[in-house]
């Protein structure tokens, strides 16, 4: 497991975007051999993520950087019959081969299951689509921000309250919990190939991972349940279960679900001990009546003290909460580095995001930095029986760049 407990593993990632290829990214830091076929040219068009107006500048390709670490590229006219005939003979040595292109792209370009299962019939086939593969909306193209969050109602859910409008996501922030479903499919997969010696075709769409992650309250409706009204923050029902900003403008979020037990902890740290003999605060049913009250005393209450503060006094007493985080707190969080969630890039300070899972005795690789478009093409070709006259004439054509 040195090397990686997938390390032999050959994988094709024939797909754009970030929710199919992080999939491939995660089979990468196991230790999977990762061949990125992107177009020639400008690539992958994720590539220009952060040219797009209202993303951060950086001089780094921060998106690629996260999506395409331990990958090489070989660039590939698919619309060329040469460059399908390339692709087909990587799919014969090829263990999972991953798309999200939409359906009719798939039958044009020739890359359908069914066009490539003949070849390898040990080959793992994994599609992602924005809504599934069946029904009106198959070929519908989608985005995490629609067929994601909001079609599963998870941008209406967690608004403020009614008066406020639906909350916009963040980029790919539907994106990796659904490379992490289409990565479980795939090892799925391997586990039932290791028992049958055959390969077979999942698939994952991001409308089924948005229902899912909205699933507790989707379960709630499925089964005729009654909704309260939504409330803002400052009439919430449970003053315990809210989030409060201290001095310094930071927030924290409480998490109290043994009320009964730690409220009369909870008052001593705040230095309010009369709110354990208040009698309008006496019983959780009390202070679930009166949790406006409640929740104005603590957001006086909390607005005396810094976050640091609080965070000392809170966790010294066993109570559950939890900083509301920003994205400046994250490079020298302490408790990410300490569990390698932040790790550094090969001969490199910068560090990046691991994939969230670590499995005892399988090292992950060192993260290498991601290729350019086409890097690779020449190597590749080579590995899959290619001499230099076969490889100038594919170039001649537009095939291969």
């Amino acid at each position: 497991m040195e090397k990686g407990i997938f390390a032999g593993l050959k994988v094709l990632d024939c797909a754009s975007f970030i929710a199919a290829p992080a999939a491939a990214t995660v089979l990468s830091d196991f230790g999977a051999d990762v061949i990125k076929i992107e177009p020639p040219g400008t690539g992958d068009p994720y590539r220009n993520l952060p040219n797009i107006p209202g993303y951060p500048s950086s001089e780094h390709n921060y998106a690629w950087l996260l999506e395409a670490r331990n990958k090489k590229s070989i660039a590939l006219d698919l619309a060329k019959p040469e460059a399908q005939a390339v692709l087909y003979k990587l799919v014969e040595e090829a263990d999972v081969f991953i798309t999200n292109m939409l359906p009719p792209v798939r039958v044009k370009l020739g890359i359908t299951y069914d066009h490539l299962a003949h070849l390898n019939d040990r080959l793992i086939y994994a599609s992602f689509t924005g809504y599934g593969e069946k029904g009106e909306e198959a070929n519908k193209p989608g985005f995490d921000s629609n067929a994601y969050w909001a079609r599963s109602g998870l941008m209406d859910l967690v608004r403020a309250d009614l008066d406020t409008t639906p909350a916009r996501s963040v980029a790919g922030m539907g994106d990796h919990p659904c490379a992490m479903a289409l990565y479980s499919a795939i090892v799925t997969a391997l586990y039932q190939r290791e028992k049958t010696g055959k390969g077979s075709h999942v698939a994952s769409n991001l409308m089924a991972n948005g229902i899912w992650a909205a699933s507790v309250l989707a379960q709630a409706k499925l089964s005729g349940a009654k909704f309260a009204a939504r409330r803002p923050r400052e009439r919430a029902l449970n003053a315990v279960a809210n989030h409060y900003q201290c001095k310094d403008g930071r927030w924290l979020i409480l998490s109290l679900l043994s009320e009964e037990k730690q409220f009369p902890t909870l008052a001593k740290c705040l230095g309010r001990e009369d709110l354990i003999t208040d009698p309008r605060f006496a019983t959780k049913a009390d202070r679930h009546a009166r949790s406006v009250e409640l929740i104005r005393i603590f957001d006086e209450t909390f607005a005396t003290k810094d976050l640091a503060e609080w965070r000392k006094l809170l966790d010294g007493n066993g109570l559950v909460f939890g900083i509301v985080g920003i994205l400046d707190d994250i490079p020298n969080d302490k408790q990410m580095l300490d569990n390698e969630v932040l790790v550094p890039f090969e001969n490199d300070t910068m560090l990046t995001i691991s994939s969230p899972i670590w499995i005892d005795g399988a090292k992950k690789v060192q993260p290498r930095k991601p290729p350019a478009v086409g890097e690779h093409s020449d190597e590749i070709l080579r590995e899959a029986g290619y001499d230099e006259a076969a490889i100038k004439q594919l170039r001649s054509k537009g095939a291969v760049g």
